[in-house]
């Protein structure tokens, strides 16, 4: 991905945004990146922007971490440094890797300290396919119903997720169909924000469910493509030098990156799951 204006790294010492400590409520609340393409597009843009959330323009200090799909494949990868100065992150910033489905977080902890093994994205394995999930939310106290998934952090979001592949283990049969997937997703998601704040990504690299229980937005790009401005850095893109009339490429974010698109802001109780840059099935049910 090219980009005009100043370079990111320039920009890092320019900005110098408020951003709240409180999200509804709750302090130590992370971000969410998700992407949904119909052909292998980088994330470099979208991921310039949320990174600089990481300990610049947001307090999302406590580690991040992204997954690329490659085909059955997943390039991970997993830091505890602030995102914003991290020089892994420099790293993923800088290099075009090219995916249809990506999921990345940034921290800002509040359950399990700060390592390696408490920053999402978490990754296991259930019918021969990686199942790659990020969580943005806290759910005191949760308690995980006992199967062969088990976390290795201490996070109550890993937690959630071991819980939510073994209730799928038992429930679902291995050849089940999206839409009938998205139907237990959506019957757990709610369950879990009834005890909490839950919003979440989730992959198999088929596809990608997002649940929102307080906020998340995206936006679908599509041809005629034109310019974007990061909200986070000055940093501006010209998507119709990158992409081709048959591009599809949707973003999913906790909060909108860019200053000059129109994002499509969800509904607590909202849930999409896309398949190759496009909503396939949603619903909404207040929370």
């Amino acid at each position: 991905m090219l980009f005009t204006g100043r370079t990111a790294k320039q920009a890092y010492s320019d900005v110098n945004c408020a951003y709240p400590l409180f999200f509804y409520g709750l302090s130590g609340m992370c971000e969410l990146l998700g992407m949904s393409a119909n052909t292998p597009t980088d994330l470099c843009f979208s991921f310039t922007g949320l990174t600089q959330r990481g300990g610049n323009t947001g307090p999302h200090k406590d580690g991040w971490g992204v997954a690329f799909y490659e085909g059955k494949g997943v390039r991970l990868f997993h830091d505890p440094q602030p995102s914003f100065s991290s020089p892994v992150a420099e790293l993923v910033q800088s290099y075009p890797i090219k995916s249809k489905t990506a999921l990345c977080h940034i921290r800002q902890a509040n359950v399990g300290e700060i390592c390696l093994a408490n920053t999402h994205p978490f990754v296991r394995e259930r019918w021969g396919r990686y199942w790659v999930f990020a969580h943005n939310g806290q759910i005191p106290d949760f308690s995980r119903q006992p199967g062969p998934c088990e976390p290795v952090g201490e996070t109550d979001s890993e937690n959630i997720f071991c819980d939510l592949m073994n209730r799928i283990h038992h429930t679902l049969p291995r050849d089940a169909m999206p839409q009938q997937l998205a139907a237990v997703l959506v019957e757990l998601a709610e369950e879990y924000a009834a005890q909490g704040v839950f919003n979440c990504l989730l992959s198999n690299g088929n596809w990608l469910f997002t649940y929102c229980s307080t906020k998340m937005a995206s936006i679908t790009r599509r041809a005629p493509f034109g310019p974007a401005q990061l909200k986070d850095a000055d940093v501006t893109v010209d998507f119709a030098s990158q992409t081709t009339p048959a591009d599809v490429v949707s973003i999913i974010a906790t909060e909108p990156l860019t200053t000059d698109e129109a994002w499509d802001v969800y509904q607590p109780g909202e849930w999409k799951l896309w398949e190759e840059g496009e909503i396939v099935a949603h619903g909404y049910r207040q929370l």
